[in-house]
């Protein structure tokens, strides 16, 4: 003699594909905050993004600039088209991308120290092959402070200058 089993409620079976995708979702959610380096326990709403070196601390030193929490790179070991952006930045110009160079940054993605509207301004750093700006830039603060970026804001590096 077989199990008998009595069909489910049209409610019942709505209920749990509700709770379905509700599991779906949370783990869509938590992969998604592991991904981006945090974790789906302590994320929390309004929580700030970090920034994150693109090289290792042996290639940086492994020093820390303790105004921005950020890790060095030595100037000397900036790509060639940085180091000819920092000439520009020190001489004052002519910059290559009028339109963008020596344009306020926003810090939207909140990396750098916080500072008042209009205390960074950004300048492109060439890449060659490409066929616009590219992903790289230096930020200059207010206070003569130059930070670097290879991809585009998603992590900055403090530079050390004269090294």
């Amino acid at each position: 003699m077989g199990v008998v089993t009595s069909p489910m409620s049209r409610s019942t079976r709505q209920l749990l594909q509700l709770v379905a995708v509700g599991v779906v979702a949370l783990v869509l959610v938590a992969a998604y905050l592991l991904a981006r380096g945090g974790s789906a326990g302590t994320a929390g709403v309004g929580a700030q993004p970090t920034a994150r070196p693109t090289t290792s601390t042996q290639a940086t030193g492994g020093t820390v600039d303790p105004a921005s929490g950020l890790v060095w790179v030595d100037e000397s070991t900036l790509p060639a088209q940085a180091k000819a952006t920092l000439a520009l930045i020190r001489a004052g110009g002519p910059y290559p991308y009028p339109r963008n160079d020596d344009q306020t940054f926003g810090n939207r993605e909140g990396l750098l120290p916080k500072k008042s509207g209009g205390y960074y301004k950004e300048y492109t750093v060439p890449t060659p092959g490409s066929d616009d700006r590219g992903e790289r830039r230096i930020i200059k603060g207010a206070g003569g402070e130059l930070y670097y970026t290879s991809d585009h804001y998603q992590s900055f590096r403090r530079i050390r200058e004269g090294r």
